[in-house]
């Protein structure tokens, strides 16, 4: 197996943010009104592009906002998170400085918005090392189609079947090995009740980033 780029991403793979949005879902919808948000709601969000998952508060829960306050209230909500106090999983810089000095390029993939993506991974002082990072916006579909994955490759120089995909949420892996990528899943809290599935559909399973290096080597 050749590895020639590598498509990673963002929350719960590279950063630890996933219990964060599982807060802030519940926190958006209690002061819209919504007493007793359903237990589920942050597992039907992260299927969602921002557009989608804003739409689908408004009409699932009889919001009298506009989809545009909803985006920019989340935004504003989980905005000091992203630029005090998430952090980096583990072995993150041990993986991004192997993929260096084999000359492997990478980038990101995210559904997150880009403003919080972008002042994470500064602050954690990792930004300048990513050769792209895409969100939604330029893939309305989000990760439902391999589209972004598809123009994260185009920017590696890469194919699909030597492109590695690094995640850690069942329908991102399932998107990316229908589309012919190599893919990694990477073990996080959030996507536990998945896990049987997420092992049975990624090329390969690690508890760890650390444990991709061994891919790489």
């Amino acid at each position: 197996m050749q590895i020639n780029g590598v498509i990673f991403d963002l929350d719960g793979t590279l950063i630890d943010s996933m219990g964060i949005w599982y807060k802030i879902d519940r926190a958006f919808l209690r002061e819209n009104g919504v007493t007793d948000p359903p237990e589920d709601i942050s597992d039907r969000m992260k299927k969602m592009t921002v557009d989608e998952s804003s739409e689908y508060f408004i009409s699932y829960f009889g919001l009298s906002c506009t989809k545009e306050y909803v985006i920019r209230r989340i935004e504003e909500l989980v905005r000091h998170e992203y630029e005090e106090n998430i952090q980096l999983k583990p072995h993150v810089t041990e993986l991004l400085d192997e993929l260096d000095s084999r000359h492997i390029p990478y980038g990101i993939a995210t559904a997150t918005y880009r403003s919080l993506a972008e002042a994470v991974l500064r602050r954690c002082g990792i930004y300048e090392r990513f050769s792209f990072l895409l969100t939604d916006k330029e893939y309305p579909c989000g990760k439902r189609r391999p589209d972004i994955f598809l123009g994260a490759a185009e920017i590696l120089g890469t194919v699909p079947r030597e492109t590695l995909v690094i995640e850690d949420s069942l329908h991102c892996i399932t998107t990316a090995a229908g589309a012919g990528f190599i893919t990694a899943a990477v073990y996080d809290d959030a996507a536990d009740a998945e896990r049987s599935e997420i092992e049975s559909t990624a090329d390969m399973y690690f508890m760890s980033l650390s444990d991709v290096r061994s891919v790489i080597d």
